[in-house]
């Protein structure tokens, strides 16, 4: 049974498969991600998380999406280049992939079941929809694309001290 996030294999952008046991015992913080979307800028705030915690056990893992408007329509190097080149993301992008339909990872479905958005709906409503994943490697909490990255300040520091 799939009973946490590290159940689901991942590959990478680079097509290595995600080594869960390098996140295992983390808080992370998973989102899908798209480099022509209004709410790309929030690549900055991730990263800066990613740096502010790392250090203390949080990582934040990105899942480049191009279901919402065809907002990622790059290839694997493409979104690599302009992640790290506009916005000096470090952490780790997996491949492209779909969220909500019949072809969504099933990491993604697995997170909606666990935690529902807005009026109870399941699907993922845009890109920059994230998961706060506790160090058990369950879903703690969902936030909607408008929260901001340094909004999620509180609830990571809560989760890096339990």
């Amino acid at each position: 049974t799939m009973n946490t996030a590290y159940d689901f294999p991942v590959a990478l952008l680079d097509g290595q498969a995600l080594n869960w046991e390098h996140y295992r015992g983390k808080v992370l913080l998973l989102v899908n991600t798209a480099s022509k979307c209004g709410f790309t800028p929030q690549l900055a705030g991730l990263e800066a998380l990613q740096q502010q915690y790392g250090a203390q056990g949080f990582a934040v893992i990105g899942f480049p999406c191009n279901q919402f408007g065809g907002q990622e329509p790059g290839s694997g190097d493409e979104i690599a280049l302009f992640c790290q080149q506009s916005y000096g993301v470090d952490f780790a992008l997996s491949e492209k992939i779909e969220v909500n339909g019949e072809q969504a990872h099933p990491l993604w479905r697995y997170l909606q079941q666990q935690k529902s958005g807005l009026a109870g709906l399941e699907a993922i409503k845009w890109n920059f929809t994230k998961f706060l994943i506790n160090r058990q490697g369950q879903v703690a909490a969902r936030f909607a694309p408008l929260t901001k990255p340094e909004k999620l300040q509180s609830d990571i520091e809560r989760l890096l001290a339990a």
